[in-house]
């Protein structure tokens, strides 16, 4: 009686836990909501936690179990301080790449521990093996692109794919031997090979892959160590681990599949397509020849602070250099004195700005900008035209034109935001290094942009006061 009782409150506190982290992704879609979605997720976790500690044969490993949560939590909450907007997808990976060994060591702690074990443990044991395994090595190596560490371009060495697809096809065989051979001495030295190929193979799958897809490829890693924690549910017979690995699987690759489409590309292209890898002697322009060689208009404060002070209406369109500048609380001010002059403005948001979906948004929001002011691509790209000034503080690729106009442009037929259409358009940059993709921006040689160079926020903040001045 008292172990079924048991058995009982353990499964009614999972059902719990699965009711709010569902009830947590659905808010987390909105940025109003978006706190309480964390909340919910956490108090999701902890009941799991809890309910957890009163499995058979747990609560003799608490003091260890507890220990590990203490170094880990204090840990993560000051890294989590220390750690800048700008630097937030690195730390999703690498607390993906977390997650993802955690997964891989258990699978295969979990086949070396037992004497016997079943058909289906051992294809989840040998599925959260893999996949743990490449997500671990794979967020590692999107990590050190992010971070600068290596090069955020395609990395690709001599017989790369063979190598590959020689190490995959070693996995394929690894795995078919563990499940046909089943319990042994040999297949326990199996795993442990299977685990080291597959780190190999993250490697190799991510480094030919450019930075500019490295959120997309986050994204996708993140879903792959959802799926592994769900089969590693599935050998523990644990409900809690297999519908949170479940939502965080289809969750990720939700969003990588949003990704890819606001990139109009495929995820197939993006995992094997080296997107924004440049020709040995090609050109960095845009389109071509030339574009480099086309000329730029510079612009001052002042100047930019009369077309703006005078425009009926403005757009600003934040990319990854607002987040570097921290020059979100700037903007926001910006947008305030214009429209004390009964200037109507508005946030032009493309859903890859930045570094992560969502990150122009945060910022803004944590600027306190409304969110009412905060418009998608879909929602604002027909206003261009009609609009008397953008002004794009740090977008690169996400305002290229190439992407519309030049076939041989490598993100040609990428969503964009059509801030050329516009009447004027204000760029503030520090210098004229291109973005994410490798290659320069043609927006910037339009007859009717004008380039402010100089720190975003210092720009902004003569931007200010110039306009007060008017």
């Amino acid at each position: 009686m008292i172990e079924n009782g048991r058995e009982a409150f353990i499964d009614l506190c999972y059902l719990a836990s699965a009711i709010l982290f569902i009830l947590a992704l659905k808010r987390l879609s909105m940025p109003r909501t978006a706190r309480n979605g964390n909340i919910l997720a956490m108090i999701g976790m902890g009941i799991a936690v809890f309910a957890t500690f009163f499995i058979d044969g747990v609560i003799d490993q608490a003091i260890w179990i507890l220990l590990a949560m203490i170094l880990g939590g204090v840990g993560s909450y000051f890294v989590a301080r220390r750690v800048q907007m700008t630097d937030m997808p690195q730390m999703v990976a690498i607390f993906n790449g977390l997650g993802g060994a955690t997964v891989g060591l258990v699978s295969v702690g979990e086949f070396i521990d037992k004497e016997n074990v079943s058909g289906g443990e051992e294809l989840s044991i040998v599925l959260g093996t893999i996949i743990g395994a490449i997500s671990l090595t794979g967020s590692l190596v999107a990590f050190a692109k992010l971070q600068g560490l290596i090069s955020g371009r395609p990395i690709k060495y001599p017989s790369q794919q063979i190598y590959t697809a020689a190490t995959f096809a070693i996995i394929v065989v690894l795995a078919v031997l563990i499940l046909v051979l089943g319990g042994g001495a040999v297949d326990k030295t199996l795993v442990v090979v299977l685990f080291v190929a597959a780190l190999a193979i993250g490697v190799g799958l991510v480094l030919p892959i450019g930075g500019a897809d490295m959120p997309v490829v986050i994204a996708l890693l993140n879903a792959a160590t959802g799926l592994a924690a769900a089969l590693t549910g599935f050998t523990f017979d644990n409900q809690a681990l297999i519908i949170a690995g479940a939502l965080v699987g289809a969750s990720g690759t939700f969003l990588s599949l949003l990704m890819a489409r606001a990139m109009n590309r495929s995820l197939v292209s993006i995992v094997f397509g080296a997107f924004g890898s440049i020709p040995d002697g090609a050109a960095s322009g845009a389109g071509g020849e030339g574009v480099e060689t086309e000329p730029v208009k510079s612009t001052t404060a002042e100047d930019a602070a009369v077309t703006m002070g005078y425009a009926d209406s403005v757009i600003i369109v934040p990319g990854y250099g607002l987040a570097v500048a921290q020059a979100q609380h700037a903007v926001r001010e910006l947008a305030e004195v214009l429209e004390a002059r009964n200037v109507r403005v508005r946030y032009a948001i493309h859903p890859v700005a930045g570094r992560m979906p969502g990150h122009m948004n945060v910022l803004l929001a944590e600027a306190n900008v409304s969110y009412d002011d905060l418009f998608e691509m879909e929602r604002i790209n027909d206003d261009f035209r009609n609009t008397d000034v953008v002004l794009v503080v740090g977008a690169n690729d996400v305002t290229n034109p190439a992407a519309k106009s030049d076939p041989t442009s490598p993100i040609y037929g990428m969503p964009i935001l059509r801030v050329d259409e516009a009447r004027n358009i204000i760029v503030l940059k520090r210098s004229m290094e291109p973005g994410f993709a490798g290659i320069e921006n043609a927006l910037f040689h339009d007859p009717k942009t004008s380039m402010l160079f100089g720190d975003a926020k210092d720009s902004i903040t003569k931007l200010v006061e110039a306009v007060k001045q008017v």
